[in-house]
């Protein structure tokens, strides 16, 4: 799975190889990371460079303490990515929008109806991919024109789900 990691304004892409190895913006690392006593402290070793880190999760971001450094951290994997940039940004105020499937899965509910107003973020559709349920929401206020799935469908990655107007 792959990762981007912004730490501090600055953007890392990141892929876990497995055990004891990442990839970071192409570069591999051998690295080793483990809490110490069940704490915030951690225990980081980096290509066989050792560094000691307190990690404080917060609601939109990890804070990071390290060699007297203060990191703000904001991690999303590539799903999360997908649906951000599905369900945000460039919806247009007028005229159609079409809700398209960020990534393959299973429509799990529509709880909305064709000629329903919607506000922005209202629930349009539940859709289930790997074993995760993702609330597509109303990227703007509008009314609902056209369903075109419904609970139980199998949907393929890109597929319009519902018109929006």
């Amino acid at each position: 799975m792959k990762y981007v990691a912004t730490v501090n304004d600055k953007t890392y892409e990141i892929e876990i190889n497995g055990e004891g190895e990442i990839t970071i913006n192409g570069e591999r690392q051998d690295v080793d990371f483990k809490s110490v006593a069940e704490q915030s402290v951690y225990s980081l070793i980096l290509d066989g460079n050792s560094y000691e880190a307190y990690v404080y999760p917060g609601e939109a971001e990890i804070e990071v303490l390290m060699r007297g450094l203060l990191y703000h951290v904001s991690v999303e994997d590539e799903r999360q990515m997908r649906l951000r940039r599905t369900t945000k940004g460039s919806a247009a105020e007028k005229g159609e929008f079409f809700l398209k499937a960020p990534m393959p899965g299973l429509v799990i509910g529509v709880p909305i109806q064709e000629d329903q107003d919607v506000v922005a973020g209202d629930n349009l559709v539940i859709l289930e991919s790997m074993k995760m349920q993702n609330e597509l929401k109303a990227p703007r206020d509008g009314k609902v024109t056209r369903v075109r799935v419904e609970a139980g469908d199998n949907v393929d990655q890109n597929q319009v789900l519902l018109i929006l107007e």
